[in-house]
């Protein structure tokens, strides 16, 4: 029975550490989980200070594409060389892929979706280009020019819809 006593106040003693270490356990847990959320929250704001400056000049360089190859201005921009369509169909086509691999690297600072807006825009205009090539069958450069121009005084251009796109996702930032 001496030794069931002992047993016991061993535990009586025991008993009030181990709540103790419990508690400092759980306190000291959730304290080093609050201050790694902290520790995370000022490195994603130091980070975010630095990369939307970055981003901005990204939808910014996007909005100069989309503008260039807005078929207005690019008509007006990009002259023919000679009276031949196929050639100045060429011609366009090319500037538009040149602007469009200036501004490639862009797709890192911006979503997914605008990316593609952006290129579902430079491929429609492409299209809409070639097909304005395939519909003025007799006829020169001036022809195709004008017809080109006359599909758009109207309509909003491919250029034109993703440049909304571009300005509703920058809005978002703020």
């Amino acid at each position: 029975m001496n030794e069931a006593t002992q047993i016991i106040s061993y535990f009586a003693y025991l008993l009030p550490a181990a709540v103790v270490g419990v508690v400092a356990y759980y306190f000291f847990k959730g304290h080093t989980a609050n201050e790694e959320g902290r520790r995370r929250y000022l490195i994603q704001k130091e980070a975010q200070k630095q990369v939307l400056p970055l981003r901005l000049q990204a939808y910014e360089r996007l909005t100069l594409f989309l503008e260039r190859i807005d078929l207005n201005k690019l008509l007006v921009r990009v002259k023919p060389f000679s009276d031949a369509k196929d050639e100045y169909e060429k011609l366009l086509v090319q500037n538009i892929e040149q602007e469009f691999d200036h501004n490639l690297t862009q797709q890192v600072y911006v979503s997914v979706e605008c990316w593609n807006v952006v290129k579902a825009a430079k491929n429609a205009t492409i299209n809409i280009i070639r097909q304005g090539n395939m519909h003025v069958k007799d006829g020169d450069v001036d022809k195709m020019r004008e017809y080109l121009l006359q599909q758009f005084m109207e309509e909003v251009s491919p250029s034109q819809k993703a440049m909304g796109y571009v300005k509703k996702e920058v809005s978002e930032l703020f």
